[in-house]
């Protein structure tokens, strides 16, 4: 005899996402069951194409349906909605209409490694299937065309400024419209104008994340940006030694000042392991800081990032480490520490009104 739709769910009933705590069930996660004699269907859609569970999701699913009495097959489907905040259309929308995620990447001082985290992060979101742009606010020091290896200028379209594709991402950064060497000597309101600009007038169209690369300090374009745009969270970036997370505070409290959710501190060059010696750690810039002001301040702890040269060397060839070396300890870190933050923006948007949605499907 088939199985019944009741039984069906009540064997996924004891199947939990451990973020929100409650079973995939009541969730609303399973969709689309069917039922055909002995043969069973049905999709499990999670709320991020980063869960690094999803996996793990489908054998149990697989394997509890598998058990019930009359099952001779299962056919398990893992899709995703990315979660963000509303993405109304239309002359009265507000900054970036079709962008579901803002996460702005910050650090109180530089030389922290920001712009390479912020690389990297936004290619491990897009390695999961999502739909992922990059925007370099550093006016005076863009970084992000050397980084992935990206050159030329944009074109216009319609009156919209069309954004560069590398790397799986759309990318927007001041160094495209540089012809040479000289510096960037602009005041703060020219600033502001042209970040105004990069949210308002490049055709970002329709982004799961939209990853901004801001400039260290909080200053003018830190600023401009916590103003202007709806930002959904904010990562601090630091390095374990007291004068970086002294200038990681001051940009946490600018966060908090202006009630920007952040998602968490991730401590960069934590260590240090000599080729020739694997079993060894050299904490250069100290031990341990990053994760012990996420405790005293009560944010989450995303993750160490190793100190790698190939970080350097590949990055200088416009190839980052995510996709130069994806089994490096670092290229590790790099997509757990995106997996986690995909994951808190998910379970924040459950706070919000309600969404519009982007599938992304996977077919197993």
């Amino acid at each position: 005899m088939a199985p019944t739709e009741s039984q069906v769910l009540d064997a996924l009933r004891p199947i939990v996402d451990p973020d929100f705590g409650r079973s995939i069930v009541d969730l609303g996660f399973v969709k689309n069951l069917r039922i055909d004699g002995g043969r069973v269907a049905f999709d499990i859609e999670l709320t991020t194409p980063a869960c690094p569970i999803k996996a793990e999701f489908e054998r149990e699913a697989r394997e509890r349906v598998a058990s019930l009495p009359g099952v001779d097959a299962v056919e398990v489907r893992m899709t995703a909605q990315t979660r963000g905040r509303a993405a109304p259309s239309g002359p009265e929308a507000p900054v970036l209409p079709g962008v579901r995620n803002l996460v702005a990447v910050a650090s109180g001082k530089g030389g922290v490694g920001k712009s390479t985290t912020s690389v990297n992060l936004a290619l491990a979101l897009a390695g999961t299937g999502a739909r992922v742009g990059l925007m370099d606010c550093d006016v005076y020091g863009p970084s992000l065309p050397l980084l992935l290896g990206v050159q030329g200028r944009p074109r216009t379209e319609q009156r919209r400024i069309l954004p560069l594709e590398a790397q799986g991402l759309r990318v927007m950064s001041m160094g495209f419209f540089l012809t040479d060497s000289s510096p960037v000597i602009w005041r703060g309101p020219m600033v502001h104008g042209l970040i105004r600009q990069f949210l308002t007038d490049v055709a970002w169209g329709e982004l799961d994340y939209l990853v901004l690369d801001l400039p260290p300090g909080t200053g003018d374009a830190a600023l401009t940006l916590t103003q202007q745009a709806p930002l959904s969270g904010a990562v601090i970036v630091t390095t374990a030694n007291d004068l970086s997370l002294v200038d990681a505070r001051k940009a946490l409290s600018m966060f908090e000042k202006v009630n920007v959710p952040v998602l968490g501190i991730v401590e960069n060059m934590a260590w240090f392991t000599p080729p020739d010696l694997p079993d060894r750690r050299y904490y250069l810039f100290g031990r341990g800081g990053g994760r012990r002001v996420a405790e005293e301040l009560g944010i989450p702890f995303l993750g160490e990032v190793p100190i790698d040269p190939r970080v350097v060397e590949e990055g200088d060839r416009g190839r980052p480490i995510v996709l130069a070396a994806p089994d490096s300890e670092a290229a590790r870190a790099f997509s757990g520490i995106a997996g986690k933050i995909a994951r808190q923006l998910a379970v924040l948007s459950e706070k919000q009104p309600p969404l519009a949605d982007a599938n992304i499907t996977w077919v197993s």
